[in-house]
């Protein structure tokens, strides 16, 4: 019974097939939105449509098909957002199959494709099949023009909703869109076929081969000559269709050895539309070009340009040929070249120069204005073309007033010293502050003073007065910069950032590791009590507005100079006494965890595991390390400073194993009970990262650190069996926190010390290649592709684990991770060959997916891994 009302509610009504015949039969138009607006308001589903449809969709007459199927399709694009998905697949693959249909039934094909393409309920892989059918059974350019719309909405409106689908496509989609488009001559058309050529390039299609092609098939079209016809109802204008080419054709550096030909050619026809265009599209490109692209056609460029400012009756075409240089020389300005690069810059200017200067000489003055044009076009580009420019004109210039004695004549010259005047003077502004601050470019400033502090170790006396003049230096202006004030400006602001800050901690800390400990006696005196007491009167201009105070409530900005202070503590020789140094250590461990300033509490914390690293043993020293388990204790408890306790315990922790403190194993193992810790834990496991690694700004050796050495053997030693034993017998949640743990001290293990143990660690080394963490695995894989290389025989016994598990990780969402597992799949190839020959042609297959992987440095990886085991068993290999 069930059944028999199911089939009777899906059979068609009278009234249904009266409209159905009325349109297919009869030719009427009106009974197509009758039949949709009672598929909207539930009279009838379209199921029943189909059925109603099922004689006209069968009938061997094409006209009655199309018919057919054209209210069928009329039905769905006011009613697909009704559709289930399962409707979905059956109506796709009946247009699907339709498509090879005769002619007349394409264009209503066409529209049912339409509207499912804008179906929210479409499955996936169904867009891809959609558009594999267009382009393999429909010839586009055949069709008349509101049909190409059509199949160009059907592409535009997968690539809005399926992108991904389609980018699997691979450079297959980019090759059907050029066959559908070449040819295309109608500007509405062309519009749309405009923006997805676009969205091809700026979303990151795969072109492959086709670049060209794509490039073909767009420009083929510049320039735009276009005359809409008198009272044009669509409303195109030639400038919609000049925008949108243009924005194409500038959209890649990978048009331009087909475009820069064509467009130089443009510039020197006779035609002024073809000038006007060719010179605004090259000055878009150069947003997007490098010197590379441009490099093989500056001097075909130039000499356009030049002849169109010299020579051109057209006002409009000199002022793109001067902007057009502008672009060009902004882009050759803005370009980062390798150290062995030739910078093209100096070449181009050069040619300007030469083009242009003997033309300010000479006495008719013909020449002189476009050649000052050209010139200050190319020197407003960048400060390093201005400055190039300028020492060359300037002189030449003002030689050329003196020797003319007409007003006139001295007047042109000194509007044109004047323009190069300005210009520098902008460049000039913009330049140590006024106007632009920029934090790359205090660090570039520092990073150059830490190698005028590394060449000044060679000589003490250079040493003490590089130290004597830019330390006091660099210190006054972050004391000015942390000063509380109305309207800080942007240099001072910029000053307080981390980057910085730990730009200048490395200059501080170079120009103090190499003082003699009589002169480094001598700096320490006055700079603890700077942050002690707040005694400013070593540095230079130090009338601040208020009381530096970092420790005494101080200001955020003024606690986060504490790390300045730990560049120059903690750098000093060991046997330097530091004055007042239990209220510095007390002082530092009590901002070491104060919540309200990250930045500065792991300053204090490493300044004062650095002070603590370098104390000589007695009294002194185990009442600083009390007051630090006792402040640890403390801020591990509940409340808002665990983090920064956590920090403490780190640091000071690390400041003992490396000096061989007996302490150091109490801290240890409080820190691994910490993996357990559900906030902590993650943080823990990163933390035997650091108790392991060198550091560069505290406890290093050139710091004069206590650092023993085989440190890392002996913590391997103390250490790693409670790590492998927390491991069993942690609860599930928490043993990645265990496996990140120990492969960070595996991974930084000297090899030979680890050898010997491998065995007993493979089983865990394997497992840590489970666990989801992206670091665990990627700590792990660096740990074990050494080991491939270096115990072969030991990894052959696991040689079924190690490929399922690389090859897993060769499609992680991790980039490095994906590097790093087909690096291992390379070293793999070094095992014993018989061991390997019975896994060679799944690997040769698993390792075909990374070939197309979005990132060029994965897929290098996957070549050079998939050539090795191409090779493997091989004669000669």
């Amino acid at each position: 019974m069930a059944a028999a009302a199911a089939l009777e509610a899906a059979a068609p009504t009278d009234a249904l097939w009266g409209l159905v015949h009325d349109f297919v039969m009869g030719q009427q138009e009106g009974p197509a939105d009758q039949v949709a607006a009672d598929v909207k308001s539930g009279n009838y589903t379209v199921l029943q449509v189909v059925e109603a449809l099922g004689s006209s969709l069968e009938n061997p007459e094409p006209r009655t098909r199309a018919r057919g199927i054209q209210l069928l399709s009329q039905v769905l694009l006011q009613c697909h957002s009704l559709l289930l998905e399962k409707e979905v697949v059956h109506l796709i693959l009946f247009y699907e199959n339709r498509l090879k249909d005769h002619h007349l039934v394409i264009p209503s094909v066409l529209q049912g494709l339409k509207a499912l393409s804008l179906c929210v309920a479409l499955p996936p892989g169904l867009a891809v099949s959609v558009l594999k059918a267009i382009f393999q059974e429909v010839h586009v350019q055949s069709l008349p023009q509101v049909d190409r719309h059509t199949v160009y909405n059907i592409i535009t409106n997968f690539m809005r909703t399926r992108e991904e689908e389609l980018k699997g496509l691979g450079a297959d989609f980019t090759f059907g869109f050029i066959q559908v488009m070449d040819g295309e001559k109608d500007p509405r058309n062309l519009l749309v076929a405009f923006r997805i050529v676009h969205d091809l390039i700026s979303r990151d299609y795969s072109l492959g081969p086709f670049v060209e092609e794509l490039f073909e098939v767009t420009s083929c079209y510049f320039p735009i000559d276009f005359t809409p016809p008198p009272n044009d109802p669509y409303g195109i204008q030639r400038e919609d269709l000049i925008l949108s080419l243009r924005s194409v054709l500038a959209s890649t550096p990978r048009f331009a050895e087909f475009l820069l030909p064509l467009l130089i050619e443009k510039v020197d026809s006779e035609i002024l539309s073809a000038k006007l265009d060719s010179l605004q599209t090259l000055n878009a490109c150069c947003a997007v070009y490098r010197q590379k692209e441009l490099k093989d056609f500056l001097p075909s460029l130039w000499a356009s340009i030049r002849r169109e400012v010299f020579q051109t009756a057209s006002e409009r075409v000199e002022a793109e040929g001067l902007a057009a240089l502008h672009s060009l020389t902004v882009c050759l300005s803005r370009s980062v070249l390798s150290a062995d690069a030739e910078d093209l810059l100096d070449s181009f200017l050069s040619n300007i120069l030469q083009d242009c200067k003997h033309h300010l000489c000479e006495p008719d003055m013909k020449l002189v204005w476009p050649s000052a044009k050209l010139l200050q076009a190319a020197a407003g580009a960048s400060a390093r073309a201005c400055d190039y420019i300028t020492s060359n004109v300037l002189p030449l210039l003002l030689e050329q007033f003196h020797k003319h004695s007409q007003s006139s004549q001295r007047r042109t010259i000194l509007e044109m010293l004047l323009g190069f005047l300005k210009l520098q003077q902008k460049w000039s502004y913009e330049d140590k502050g006024n106007m632009v601050a920029r934090s790359s470019d205090v660090i570039a400033v520092c990073q150059s003073l830490k190698q005028v502090a590394e060449k000044c170790q060679q000589d003490p006396d250079c040493c003490w007065y590089f130290h004597q003049t830019a330390i006091p230096c660099l210190l006054a202006l972050a004391v000015q910069a942390s000063m509380p004030e109305k309207e800080p400006s942007v240099l001072r602001k910029v000053l307080l950032e981390d980057e910085v800050l730990a730009a200048m901690v490395s200059v501080i800390g170079t120009a103090t590791t190499h003082l003699s400990p009589e002169l480094a006696a001598q700096s320490v005196t006055h700079i603890v009590p700077l942050f002690l007491d707040g005694n400013v009167s070593f540095l230079p201009e130090n009338s601040f507005p208020s009381r530096f105070q970092p420790f005494q409530d101080g200001s955020s900005g003024q606690r986060r100079l504490v790390a300045l202070l730990m560049a120059f503590v903690c750098s000093l020789p060991r046997n330097v006494e530091i004055p007042q140094l239990n209220q510095l250590m007390r002082e530092l461990l009590e901002l070491s965890c104060c919540h309200s300033c990250p930045f500065s509490s792991t300053a204090a914390a490493k300044c004062f595991a650095g002070l603590l690293n370098k104390h000589p043993a007695g009294q002194q020293l185990d009442e600083f390390l009390q007051l630090a388990v006792d402040k640890v204790e403390a801020g591990l408890g509940s409340g808002p400073c665990r983090s920064q306790a956590f920090t403490l315990l780190l640091w000071v922790t690390k400041a003992l194993v490396l000096r061989y403190h007996p302490l150091s194993s109490c801290l240890t193992t409080q820190l691994m009970g910490l993996l357990s810790d559900p906030e902590l834990g993650p943080a823990a496991a990163d933390g035997f990262s650091l108790l392991m690694s060198d550091c560069t700004d505290v406890l290093t050796r050139a710091g004069h650190a206590e650092v023993r050495i085989m440190f890392r053997q002996r913590f391997f030693t103390d250490n790693v069996p409670a790590l492998v034993q927390g491991f069993h017998a942690a609860p599930q949640g928490v043993k990645p926190n265990y496996l990140k743990g120990l492969s960070h001290v595996l991974n930084r293990l000297p090899k030979p010390v680890l050898l010997p143990e491998l065995p007993t660690l493979l089983s865990l080394l394997l497992e840590a290649l489970s666990c989801p963490d992206c670091v665990v695995q990627l700590s792990t894989l660096s740990c074990l592709q050494p080991l491939l290389l270096e115990a072969p025989q030991v990894m052959s016994l696991h040689v079924d684990t190690l490929v399922t598990k690389f090859l897993n990780l060769t499609s992680s969402p991790s980039m490095a991770v994906r590097i790093a597992a087909l690096q291992c799949m390379h070293a793999l190839t070094r095992l014993p060959t018989p061991v390997l020959l019975p896994y060679k042609p799944q690997v040769i297959r698993a390792l075909a997916k990374p070939l197309d992987d979005k990132k060029r440095l994965v897929r290098k990886e996957a070549v050079s891994a998939r050539g090795e085991w191409f090779l493997l068993g091989s004669p000669g290999s």
